[in-house]
């Protein structure tokens, strides 16, 4: 018999967890992580058991991204874990801090054909911080502690984590002495200070600079005091691009959203905060930003070096860097062409208040279905100024970025991760049992974590999902009927009554197909939430991702126009 002294690594797992603050896990059982699964339920941990492995990490990515804490999810060996490569992927995209822990089969059996043996670690290796099998009892704590440091960025990129223990290695047990206290106990991050020489080096640009634009991006974030205080100190025009949305207010003098492509042709400097110049910045191509140069801040080297290097780059933690540089210019210079950033945010504001405006009257469609921008209109009649906002879907997010007007938002992200809507609306709901949470999702991106809703049910998540249901695949249907001689094959979906789905699990639903009772359906909603909204919607309705030729893949660049400057800088 082990020694009062001595505990099982399992029961060593679920108090390191407990010690670093986690209130609740996201998981799917199996007998591989059971160990552990029982001793957080002693413990008290919250168990958001779901119905796909994948969904668990999409819930620990959306509490990580809403709660600023290090999301966990287990996921039992085999395809419990490869069921979670794409969420995981999802995560390291999107530098969010995620722990995922899962199962293997017991050391005796390496390399004999076990149960759900295969090489987890070497799967997860390309697309997390780190992965490792931990197979050393003694050495546990110390292992977990790197994980953690791993996952929240501390010295690296915040992003997910994959860490798996041995099931007979979890049943083993540990002497008090050999668990130090320093592997136990939460530590703050570590913060990069600017370069004072590379500060001064990034005022005097922004001081000479006509057109400052700033641009920011997920490694932003927490960043957003700082952030104001240096748009006004420069006067520039700004952009989020969604991976920042609600570090800058949308009342801000300096945003320009709705001109995205104006502000980025005619900038002569743009101060990259936290962000890569991927393709939803058009690669920083001179052919997009005709006349830019560029400063760049970033706390880790990937953001500050690729495909455009900044004439200074800013290795530092982003909020420390732009307080330093508001303190040091206070106020715009005079070089500012103002005649520009006042004209840039009139017409923003223009288009703006116009796409508000139109909301509510979108036409329907030539089969009669409603525009799937009413979805929108009625949502602002709605929503509270502290609602949490998710959208999911190709075509659709779309239409949600720019009918959503909440700070707190959701979506895809840089990798286009469909189906993530549904487990974020729950994460999201249990986070923040006060707030109203609305998931806007396609009726595609519904049916890949469908099952979710579910759990929503199940855990009492109070989170409204609306389905714009146009049964198809719409950005590839339009491409098939544009561009393929209307060879419409395998895009299009049955007209599914997913209201009749959510009533099946219990849940408050309705389907709506008048647009008349949309905005008194979703009010409904929320006072029964769980609740599920089908609405029938137009597949007739052409986004502007659409119509900018996102769906059909052009060559050098995602959008055509940019495609054509490209090609033709190259020629």
């Amino acid at each position: 018999m082990p020694s009062p002294a001595a505990r099982s690594v399992a029961e060593l797992v679920a108090r390191f967890l407990v010690a670093r603050g986690v209130d609740r896990i996201f998981g799917l059982q199996g007998g591989h992580i059971q160990p552990i699964w029982d001793h957080l339920a002693q413990l008290g941990v919250r168990i958001v058991d779901v119905r796909d492995e994948g969904a668990a990490v999409h819930m620990a990515h959306a509490h990580s991204a809403l709660s600023g804490r290090v999301g966990v999810a287990m996921a039992t060996a085999g395809p419990g874990v490869t069921n979670c490569v794409t969420a995981m992927t999802n995560a390291h995209l999107e530098r969010v801090p995620v722990l995922l822990i899962g199962g293997c089969p017991p050391r005796p059996q390496d390399d004999l054909g076990p149960l759900q043996g295969i090489d987890h670690a070497a799967i997860m290796a390309p697309i997390t911080r780190w992965s490792r099998t931990l197979r050393v009892a003694d050495q546990i704590a110390r292992d977990l502690d790197k994980a953690w440091a791993m996952a929240e960025g501390d010295g690296n990129p915040p992003g997910p984590v994959y860490i798996e223990i041995p099931t007979d290695v979890l049943r083993e047990t540990v002497p008090a002495a050999m668990v130090l206290e320093e592997h136990l106990a939460p530590r703050t991050r570590r913060r990069l200070l600017p370069d004072p020489a590379e500060l001064q080096r990034a005022a005097a640009l922004l001081q000479q600079a006509r057109r400052p634009l700033v641009v920011s991006g997920r490694g932003a974030r927490g960043s957003g005091a700082a952030l104001k205080r240096l748009l006004e100190a420069t006067g520039a025009v700004y952009l989020d691009t969604q991976e920042s949305r609600g570090l800058v207010d949308p009342g801000h003098v300096s945003v320009v959203g709705a001109v995205r492509a104006k502000a980025m042709q005619e900038a002569d400097l743009v101060l990259v905060v936290g962000r890569k110049l991927d393709y939803q910045m058009a690669y920083g191509s001179p052919a997009v930003f005709k006349a830019a140069r560029f400063v760049r801040i970033a706390d880790h080297a990937d953001e500050l070096r690729d495909n455009r290097r900044g004439e200074v780059e800013l290795l530092a933690d982003p909020a420390l860097a732009l307080d330093a540089l508001a303190e040091s210019l206070a106020r715009p210079s005079a070089a500012l062409d103002l005649s520009w950033t006042q004209t840039l945010r009139a017409e923003h504001l223009r288009r703006a208040l116009k796409h508000a405006e139109n909301l509510s009257r979108a036409e329907p469609g030539k089969d009669g279905h409603m525009h799937p921008n009413r979805i929108f209109g009625a949502l602002r009649k709605v929503l509270r100024p502290d609602a949490i906002t998710i959208a999911d879907g190709g075509d659709l997010l779309s239409f949600a970025r720019m009918g959503l007007e909440s700070r707190e938002y959701l979506d895809a992200g840089a990798f286009g991760c469909l189906g993530v809507g549904t487990p974020y609306g729950v994460a999201a709901a249990l986070l923040h049992p006060d707030r109203q949470v609305v998931v806007v999702t396609g009726d595609g991106a519904f049916g890949i974590n469908a099952m979710e809703i579910d759990s929503a049910q199940r855990h009492g998540a109070k989170v409204v999902f609306i389905v714009s249901n146009n049964a198809a695949w719409n950005i590839e249907r339009l491409d098939q009927e544009m561009n393929y001689g209307g060879r419409v094959v395998g895009t299009t979906l049955a007209w599914s009554d997913y209201a009749g789905m959510a009533r099946a699990f219990g849940l408050h639903a309705e389907r709506v197909t008048d647009p008349v009772r949309l905005q008194g359906a979703i009010e409904e909603a929320f006072a029964q939430a769980p609740a599920l909204i089908d609405v029938v919607t137009t597949r007739d309705a052409l986004s502007s991702d659409a119509g900018k030729g996102l769906g059909w893949v052009p060559d050098r660049q995602a959008l055509t126009a940019w495609d054509e400057a490209e090609q033709a800088r190259r020629a």
